[in-house]
């Protein structure tokens, strides 16, 4: 065997020695790339979940459940595409299976209280991940403009709502213990929570239903009276509490007119 063919024959080996590396380190990185896809999708999936089951029920609308559900389909489908041992297909099922609930009208949730700044705290921080969602969404071409618009707008005034839910839990206890210069800076509190979101017809009632409270409290301090205080507050929470969960308030939700 000649010098030649000597060299030929190594420099064979070495090309098909980097070319095995090579094509190693494509699987490699294809092995890693699917496997970085795989924990991206499942960590969206938990992360849609958590919003759809810890938003307090009276928070999420029809449209917002259903939006969270179709973006859960969507998950589920990508992650049944890769094969792997995640039930993926279970997951897809439950969350067609809840839409239809949606749907049909029988997906009802307890209302939540908000009664501790931590609770408050918390579901802001849901809220907060519900609006990056739907900017992603929007972004990303799955909802269209006016879908993104009408439902960052509701989340922003949920946020808005959720301060002053713990404004009119503050201010209920306070008029039980008969400190009501306290309960009309709480109502005031509540007021200009809800004042931010000027554009929300549901947010308008509530800010002209706190000050007329307002009003009959400060006459109650004037003349000492405290007679019709339980009625009137009792009228009062029975109205702050079926604020959002009533069929009639969501239908008026749509702030595009």
């Amino acid at each position: 065997m000649d010098t030649t063919t000597i060299v030929i024959f190594f420099a064979v080996i070495v090309l098909a020695s980097v070319g095995l590396i090579v094509l190693s380190q494509m699987r490699e990185r294809a092995k890693l790339e699917r496997a970085r896809k795989v924990t991206a999708l499942e960590d969206s999936y938990n992360r849609t979940n958590r919003l759809l089951n810890e938003i307090p029920g009276q928070y999420l609308t029809a449209d917002l459940k259903l939006l969270l559900l179709t973006r859960l389909e969507e998950i589920c489908s990508e992650l049944a595409s890769f094969k792997t041992q995640l039930p993926a297909a279970q997951w897809l099922n439950e969350a067609r299976q809840m839409k239809q609930k949606v749907v049909e009208g029988e997906d009802q949730r307890a209302p939540l209280k908000i009664d501790s700044a931590e609770k408050s705290a918390y579901v802001k921080e849901l809220l907060q991940s519900l609006f990056k969602l739907i900017e992603s969404l929007h972004k990303n071409r799955r909802i269209d403009s006016a879908v993104a618009k009408k439902n960052l707008k509701y989340v922003l005034f949920l946020v808005h709502k959720t301060h002053a839910d713990l404004h009119v839990f503050q201010a209920r206890e306070f008029i039980r213990q008969n400190q009501l210069r306290k309960a009309i800076h709480a109502y005031h509190m509540a007021s200009t929570e809800l004042s931010k979101s000027s554009d929300n017809p549901l947010a308008l009632k509530a800010v002209k239903s706190f000050r007329t409270r307002i009003k009959e409290l400060e006459a109650q301090m004037a003349d000492g009276s405290t007679g019709d205080s339980s009625d009137k507050q009792h009228r009062m929470d029975k109205e702050w509490d079926s604020f959002l969960h009533d069929d009639e308030w969501k239908k008026k939700a749509d702030y595009d007119e």
